[in-house]
């Protein structure tokens, strides 16, 4: 359902599906600390496998940092792994060092293994593959190069890394940019100018591209400074690219495309926590949440959806008392959906979910906002879902807002309108690993004030 292993943060991932259809994901990892040292702390590459893209099983470390003196000494950050002949190839960012202004020095290693588990791998030489060129990105203080990610050109037989970089001709706060390179075998690449440079993004992270079905590109890339990210669309790699705006509403990053187990296509990303598990606690490096459905027709803009392969982990539909939970309601002006009460004896809302029109928003204890978008259209329907103290709400069928909340006692889910309140039947989710100690567990905290136990024990 959502994933992190014990006793450590998830930061970006990568996903592998191998031909029986099972999965391994592969991610940076760290400490709980709200001062996060990445350049210490994200020096491995933990792996957990799956069945079905909700359960996951930790499987320790596969891949560290380079011997002190290489390219790779400092950190190893995001990676992309993929088949490559009998194996595996992958592609990685590679931190050397500091500059003197105190900046992450950045290139790109490649990796081999003759495995296809994730596991197994030998560098290619003691060098990076490709560097920035300077001619088009910044290099050096505040450059940016990293999160390769490689798909196979649609115009020859070899290969078309797209990149995290900043666009040399801008200012460094809207450079942001997703830079390309192409490649006959992987380990020798020629750089080019900008694929996608907005000018008006400060960092363009972890680009993802997608072949959709009607043989046109997508790309996903997460903007720094939103924390969510954005879908561009191409006739051809080499586009033109058109914007689409958001894809993944602020707390969503770092997304990946694989296709599910049904054989639809989805989206997983991460998603923060907070220090301590508390709403005080600064928000800190989290965890893989569950997929959502990719939704691309042909002149549209891409969006995302509920995905029914959660469908197994819901129990029957009650109107009981649920801290993770599924519920359904229809909209209208000014309903309030309230998920949880303040401490006992106190009937006032500790979080709850609002739509008036096209203002959609999730509030915590008095009233506080906790995230709020701008609908296109007001909706008709809404999909609320909370794991622990994690809160997702869909707004006709699209995935539009995320919080954090970790205050309250779970009560049952109510709808206040202009003409009264009236219950929202709700179907409780049963988690994979309830009594694991990381993600798969949740915040004690409203199990603690009620005395029930979490949902899923038998």
């Amino acid at each position: 359902m959502r994933y992190a292993p014990p006793g450590l943060c998830v930061n970006d991932f990568d996903l592998l599906r191998h031909a029986d259809g099972s999965y391994t994901v592969l991610h940076l990892q760290g400490p709980w600390t709200a001062e996060f040292d990445h350049l210490r702390m994200e020096t491995s590459y933990g792996r957990a496998t799956s069945a079905d893209l909700v359960h996951w099983e930790p499987q320790g470390t596969a891949f560290g940092n380079g011997l002190p003196g290489r390219f790779d000494q400092q950190a190893v950050w995001t990676m992309h792994a993929f088949p490559h002949g009998s194996g595996t190839a992958m592609l990685y960012t590679a931190v050397s060092g500091l500059t003197p202004g105190g900046w992450p020095l950045q290139s790109v290693g490649l990796a081999y293994s003759d495995r296809t588990d994730g596991t197994g791998w030998r560098r290619h030489g003691t060098d990076p593959v490709v560097e920035a060129d300077p001619r088009w990105y910044r290099t050096g203080e505040r450059m940016g190069w990293r999160d390769p990610f490689v798909v196979r050109d649609d115009e020859s037989d070899g290969w078309v890394m797209v990149l995290c970089a900043a666009d040399a001709s801008l200012p460094v706060d809207v450079s942001g940019c997703v830079a390309w390179a192409s490649s006959d075998d992987l380990e020798h690449w020629t750089v080019h100018p900008p694929l996608v440079s907005p000018g008006d993004v400060d960092e363009l992270e972890c680009p993802v591209l997608e072949r959709l079905d009607d043989g046109s590109w997508l790309l996903l890339g997460s903007i720094g400074a939103t924390r969510g990210f954005e879908a561009w669309t191409a006739p051809r790699l080499r586009g033109p690219w058109t914007r689409h705006g958001p894809l993944g509403p602020t707390g969503a990053y770092a997304p990946r495309v694989v296709t599910a187990p049904d054989g639809s296509r989805v989206v997983l990303h991460t998603t923060p926590r907070r220090v301590g598990l508390t709403d005080t606690g600064d928000r800190c490096r989290g965890m893989l949440a569950q997929p959502k459905k990719l939704v691309a027709h042909p002149g549209k803009a891409p969006r995302l959806a509920w995905w029914p392969g959660l469908e197994p982990w819901l129990e029957e539909r009650s109107g009981g008392t649920a801290l993770h939970a599924v519920g359904d309601v229809d909209v209208s002006d000014g309903i309030e959906v309230v998920l949880r009460a303040e401490d006992p004896g106190k009937d006032r809302a500790a979080l709850a979910v609002a739509c008036d029109g096209r203002d959609l928003r999730v509030t915590g204890p008095g009233g506080r906002v906790l995230a709020r978008t701008v609908l296109p259209d007001p909706p008709s329907a809404l999909r609320i879902l909370t794991i622990g103290e994690y809160v997702e709400v869909y707004a006709d069928d699209a995935f539009a807002l995320t919080a954090l909340c970790y205050s309250g006692r779970p009560v049952p889910w109510t709808a206040v309108t202009g003409n009264g309140a009236g219950p929202v039947p709700v179907r409780p989710i049963r988690l994979p690993d309830p009594w694991r100690d990381d993600a798969s567990a949740v915040w004690p905290g409203s199990q603690a004030a009620t005395g029930a136990a979490p949902a899923g024990r038998r």
